[in-house]
């Protein structure tokens, strides 16, 4: 025990990443694959779950070949995931009873609206911390079970069907299912968890009709879930432990241990969170409250604020419009022109988040004229990031009486320093870009540091690794001009 391997999973919306940490918290090797993203309607989104785990198996073992490390010399296994897909799969053979819904996917936008027009609205809220909304993973389910096809219902109340998340779904098949496990930050994801009394909440299951049996066992992160089951991954088991969302996993990463401590991660979507200690706090304007982290049966909360598509708008542009070909030169293209012209892209393509919550509202670029090109409207999407973020942090500030004087980011698209440079003229406040941009796995790594004795908290604050920090450059009446630009633009596609 305690060679000093960490072998770490990153199941994200896009790809999957496996990553081989060492005992002082540097990277020894990675890698990734993408999977197959499916769009069977307008606004829908699926994963498949046997491509996703055959994508997970092969880089898991091939991440080990690249480093020439033994699979003998790995403690653990830390995983760390896209939190609200959902997958529903049959007990007894192990296979899905349909693809994985995404947390991007807005089919249970109707399921949702009758259930607020019974009044549900508010208990859920109470209850959960979260909005009756399709990006949570409840309503997905209902939606599989009345229409994945053959009796489902059925078979769920006879307890022949499994849910969970991405977590559950992987820790299962990497167990061979022994195990039906999650961590409080993914459960808190699902409306169907009860944040005060920290279990799975019977009158939500109801409300959902999803029987309990379905449900799996919540455990604290730094908890070992089970172990990988021998010949599954690799000739002999190792233990699975450092089990957390992916947003929260980079709040740990970025060490935002204390109250008030805030991060965005930048991905397919983007996430800000605000640790608020170990007291629950009820809030509006479009914020959810969810568990930052148990450890050791200690429970922490934030609050977050959500943005559906920030990098994917960046994706879409690249490769539905092919006005790029390549991420690295993004930068340079954006700083070609002084400014953006008046030119603004509210990417809506499933609705908007944080404060808005219109889950109808679709995406435009706004403000063309004869003279646009291309590098108007990459860079409008580049600041459509950085204006979404602010909407998020605005809020934040507001409704938790809390000034933030620093926001720690990661993600991929940090290591453009344009948008880094904007992001910290937009809030006016120090941005701070870690070392290793991707770090939800690092949050995972650390985690499972913890859970299995290799690090303590103190050692933690240590392996932080601090990259580049943005000061606010720009006017004052420079940067209102921005932001109205934007508010502006966003009032013309929401339809509430």
């Amino acid at each position: 025990m305690n060679n000093g391997y960490i072998l770490a999973l990153d199941q994200s919306t896009s790809a999957s990443k496996a990553m081989i940490v060492n005992r002082e918290g540097l990277i020894v090797a990675q890698m990734a694959r993408e999977h197959k993203q499916h769009y069977p309607k307008p606004g829908w989104v699926e994963h498949d779950p046997i491509e996703i785990y055959q994508n997970v198996k092969g880089i898991l073992v091939d991440v080990l070949k690249k480093a020439n490390i033994s699979s003998t010399s790995i403690d653990v296994l830390a995983i760390t995931n896209q939190r609200e897909t959902v997958v529903v799969w049959d007990k007894d053979t192990g296979i899905p009873v349909y693809n994985a819904i995404v947390w991007q996917c807005r089919r249970t936008q109707e399921i949702c609206s009758k259930l607020k027009e019974q009044g549900l609205e508010r208990m859920v809220k109470d209850r959960t911390g979260l909005l009756l909304d399709p990006y949570f993973s409840a309503t997905k389910v209902k939606w599989i079970l009345e229409n994945g096809g053959s009796p489902l219902i059925g078979q769920a109340q006879a307890g022949k069907l499994l849910m969970g998340t991405i977590d559950t779904w992987l820790i299962w098949k990497l167990t061979g299912g022994k195990v039906h496990g999650t961590d409080y930050t993914n459960a808190s994801r699902t409306l169907l968890f009860n944040i005060k009394t920290l279990q799975w909440d019977d009158d939500l299951l109801t409300i959902f009709n999803i029987p309990k049996t379905m449900m799996a066992e919540i455990k604290s992160s730094n908890a070992t879930f089970g172990y990988t089951e021998a010949g599954e991954l690799f000739p002999h088991s190792i233990p699975i432990s450092g089990v957390i969302g992916d947003s929260q996993a980079a709040l740990f990463g970025q060490n935002c241990f204390e109250p008030g401590s805030v991060k965005a991660t930048y991905g397919t979507g983007s996430s800000v969170l605000m640790n608020i200690g170990s007291e629950y706090k009820v809030v509006g304007n479009g914020l959810v409250t969810s568990i930052a982290w148990v450890i050791d049966g200690k429970v922490e909360y934030v609050l977050e604020g959500i943005v559906h598509c920030s990098g994917d708008s960046l994706k879409w542009l690249k490769d539905e419009l092919g006005i790029f070909t390549d991420f690295s030169k993004l930068q340079s293209i954006a700083e070609s022109i002084e400014d953006n012209e008046g030119v603004y892209m509210v990417p809506a393509f499933v609705g908007l988040g944080v404060p808005y919550w219109d889950a109808d509202a679709r995406a435009a670029i706004l403000g063309m004229s004869r003279r646009t090109g291309k590098q108007h409207i990459i860079r409008a999407a580049l600041e459509s990031i950085v204006y979404q973020i602010k909407d998020a942090i605005e809020t934040m500030q507001a409704e938790s009486g809390i000034y933030i004087k620093e926001l720690r980011v990661d993600g991929g698209p940090t290591e453009n320093s344009f948008l880094m440079q904007f992001q910290a003229d937009m809030l006016n406040i120090q941005v701070a870009r870690t070392k290793v941009a991707e770090l939800s796995v690092m949050g995972a790594v650390y985690m499972a540091g913890l859970g299995i004795g290799i690090w303590n908290r103190m050692d933690l604050e240590k392996l932080r690794q601090v990259g580049e920090c943005y000061t606010p450059m720009m006017e004052g009446h420079v940067r209102e001009q921005y932001y109205q630009g934007w508010k502006e633009a966003v009032a013309r596609v929401l339809t509430k």
